[in-house]
């Protein structure tokens, strides 16, 4: 029996688990669009622009692990696409795009809307080919998938608009996708080796990525034998923090905790599943050991002694029988002492905030974790706001938290906000947006009333790109340069769109109304009018410094001492 391109692919993605498809329709894709009209299987998910439909599909993929797909039209409709498919590919999150096309005829023409995806996504896929033909089907929407799937990346398939509605005989190749992932054991040889040196090495420390997912029984197991301080990076901090008596935070510009110091006390520093990219962060005395399912990853952020190729839960698990216990955990608890007298310290700094007249981001980021629900998920802008995520948010296997943490892009937090509520509707889903990322992909909040979607929204309003200021200021260029923003009252802009709108400009309001704001149903947006002084913090530097670099340095800037204020950024990074 024949079907339709159309049909074939919706019905492949369908038997896939596919649940949803995020884009916006039209021309070339209405084949597709068509079929899925009358098909229940399969969602389509209107947005409002096509890079916050490959957003919304990133954060599905991410947290579920299962395929998700995005869709764009002819031309700027799929190239809209592009930036949202870097960050699912560098987040290995299984993602499907399909970018129709203008009709086969018209290639090579330079027609209207005329694209060269297969040269357009070739950097941001591992599959990424243009079919032309029918009989090519179903065979390369299996590959397709199955590469996003096996590999934890993305891939694209160009369909033009005309060969989408034509009909296909052959379906010799229509099969189920095989839904395996690597789970590689190092030889015995190299678990033996790697025991030894864990034997004969006094201090240990875990520094831990994405990779430990699903691994932390045996991590917990392999600190509590050796007496190691467990560290993780952003991406790792919901695998690994919660309910971990060895945590000691991260390391890096955002951290905070022991992770830095212990790793420079330590002989001997095992990279699990971890790319970290900042090379000045890692420690230069240790031995240092990287343990990665991706041999691509092994070495190439730094110096590194060794490598093994292998699945961290199960390594550690082969590993475990051959570790001597230690019993001198003196490096465990100065690495745990360090790190609760920083949280404390961080906690404390919030709670003076909020005494203040302005509001500050830290007091808000701490009440807002204080009334999020257990097993929430948080989604978070790139910039300052993803330095409040990662010392102010609770992160644990039951509570995620997402973002652009390898491709660091603005405006991503809204739309994974989208995709994470579809995919769980009945957790309670968080958005942390700077003003910058909310202004960029503003549009989004009406797909959040078009969808009635109970999402939470917290914008950080403080009038400027702080973030990219604050580089400008350590790197020694001056800060200011069009940076400034020109905000509207977007809790009265919510409200003019159908969502319930609260505005925060006051620490004394603020704990009733971001209280408030969790108990109101549907969406719902917060306006934090934060003090557009408060900067970053390093948290290795006193509290006496820190009120000097957070509430100084904006006024410092903004009165012309560009050479003081840039004294106190550099100085204050030197203390770490």
């Amino acid at each position: 029996m024949s079907k339709t391109i159309a049909q074939l692919l919706v019905d492949q993605l369908a038997a896939a688990g596919v649940k949803r498809i995020y884009g916006i329709v039209g021309d070339s894709l209405n084949p597709v669009s068509n079929v899925l009209r009358g098909d229940r299987r399969i969602e389509f998910i209107h947005v409002r622009h096509e890079e916050a439909a490959a957003f919304a599909a990133s954060a599905e993929a991410q947290l579920s692990g299962n395929l998700t797909v995005c869709a764009g039209t002819s031309g700027p409709g799929h190239v809209h696409l592009i930036n949202g498919l870097y960050d699912a590919n560098r987040s290995h999150a299984p993602v499907l795009a399909l970018a129709s096309m203008l009709p086969t005829s018209q290639m090579g023409t330079t027609y209207f809307q005329d694209t060269h995806p297969e040269l357009l996504f070739k950097d941001c896929s591992q599959y990424c080919e243009i079919l032309t033909v029918p009989e090519q089907m179903p065979r390369m929407l299996q590959i397709a998938m199955q590469t996003a799937v096996s590999r934890r990346c993305v891939s694209v398939l160009g369909i033009p608009g005309d060969v989408a509605a034509r009909s296909v005989d052959n379906l010799s190749l229509e099969h189920p996708i095989f839904k395996t992932h690597a789970r590689e054991l190092p030889c015995e040889e190299d678990i033996r080796t790697l025991a030894e040196q864990i034997n004969k090495a006094a201090r240990v420390t875990l520094f831990c990525g994405d990779g430990c997912r699903g691994a932390q029984a045996q991590l917990l197991e392999l600190a509590k034998k050796i007496k190691a301080p467990i560290g993780h990076t952003l991406r790792g901090k919901q695998w690994v923090a919660g309910e971990n008596p060895y945590d000691v935070g991260m390391t890096g510009l955002l951290g905070f905790g022991g992770l830095t110091q212990a790793m420079k006390e330590s002989d001997l520093v095992l990279l699990l599943g971890t790319d970290f990219p900042y090379e000045t962060w890692y420690p230069t005395k240790p031995r240092l050991v990287q343990i990665d399912i991706r041999g691509e990853n092994l070495g190439r952020r730094g110096r590194v002694d060794w490598g093994i190729v292998g699945d961290v839960g199960r390594t550690l698990k082969a590993l475990l029988p051959l570790v001597e216990e230690k019993s001198d955990g003196a490096h465990l608890d100065k690495a745990v002492g360090h790190t609760r007298s920083a949280v404390k310290k961080l906690r404390d700094y919030a709670g003076k905030c909020g005494k203040n007249e302005k509001l500050h981001p830290e007091y808000a980021s701490m009440l807002i974790d204080k009334y999020a629900a257990k097993d929430a998920v948080f989604t978070v802008d790139t910039g300052m706001t993803t330095v409040w995520g990662a010392r102010y948010i609770t992160a644990s296997r039951q509570r995620n938290i997402i973002g652009s943490f390898s491709h660091g892009s603005m405006a991503n937090a809204l739309p994974m906000g989208v995709g994470a509520q579809l995919l769980y509707p009945k957790r309670q889903v968080n958005v942390l947006c700077g003003d910058g990322g909310m202004t960029m992909l503003m549009g989004e909040l009406l797909t959040l009333v078009q969808l009635n979607v109970p999402v939470k929204v917290f914008v950080y309003n403080n009038g400027a790109l702080a973030f990219i200021n604050l580089e400008m200021l350590a790197a020694g260029y001056g800060g200011g340069f069009q940076t400034d923003l020109k905000n509207p009252d977007f809790a009265k802009m919510a409200q003019a769109i159908g969502m319930t709108g609260i505005r925060v400009e006051k620490p004394c309001e603020a704990d009733e109304l971001i209280r408030c704001a969790f108990e109101t149903p549907g969406p719902v947006l917060v306006d934090l009018v934060t003090d557009p002084n408060a900067v970053v913090v390093p948290p290795a530097v006193s509290m006496s410094m820190a009120a000097n670099f957070s509430l100084g340095l904006g006024k410092m800037a903004l009165a012309g001492h560009l050479d003081e204020s840039l004294s106190v950024v550099k100085s204050s990074l030197k203390a770490l």
